[in-house]
């Protein structure tokens, strides 16, 4: 059986580092302040913010595709997103992109920190019938805690891999894994 694959949103499938960015500097928040993967509540809190002023600040526009995951996108049959992304920026950006995802959850459909398992309940699926696709610790940990595969996003240069990782380095790669001719390990 293939797998479905499920993606994290920014730094996975967008480049979005500049727009994320951006919006804090517009704030007035120092550049070395920042940092990524976070829910953007907490990041406002932590940096001492208005959500709704970082939200009128964000550029949807400016956060652009991978190059490759317009292709890789176009090519799969069912997939889903799980982003710790404001789903107001998230679905701009999905629906400016023509994407469409199965599912589509952002960090106010979870109570906390992005986690899978109420995507895999939303798809229907099982752990072991996904391929979760990140480029943070925090995503290879959403992976461990429902027993999923993980495959590192690499094409991101940002992207660090942890012990054990599958390294994808464009992502094409990802069918590969999904169809089965690559096979992944579950993290944890």
């Amino acid at each position: 059986m293939d797998l479905v694959p499920v993606f994290d949103l920014d730094g996975t499938l967008i480049d979005s580092d500049a727009a994320l960015v951006d919006a804090f500097v517009t704030l007035g928040v120092e550049r070395d302040a920042i940092s990524f993967g976070h829910v953007l509540a907490t990041e406002c809190t932590r940096l001492g913010i208005d959500m709704d002023a970082y939200l009128a600040a964000y550029d949807e526009d400016q956060a652009q595709p991978f190059a490759g995951t317009d292709a890789l996108v176009s090519q799969l049959g069912h997939w889903a997103v799980c982003s710790n992304k404001h789903r107001r920026s998230g679905e701009v950006e999905l629906a400016r992109l023509g994407w469409k995802p199965d599912v589509a959850m952002f960090s106010e459909s979870f109570d906390g920190p992005k986690r899978l398992g109420p995507v895999l309940t939303a798809l229907g699926r099982s752990a072991d019938e996904i391929l979760f696709v990140g480029d943070t610790a925090h995503d290879r940990l959403c992976a461990a805690e429902v027993g999923a595969s993980f495959a590192l996003a690499g094409w991101n240069p940002r992207a660090v891999p942890g012990p054990g990782d599958l390294v994808l380095r464009h992502p094409r790669d990802v069918l590969g894994v999904v169809d089965g001719s690559v096979r992944p390990t579950a993290t944890g």
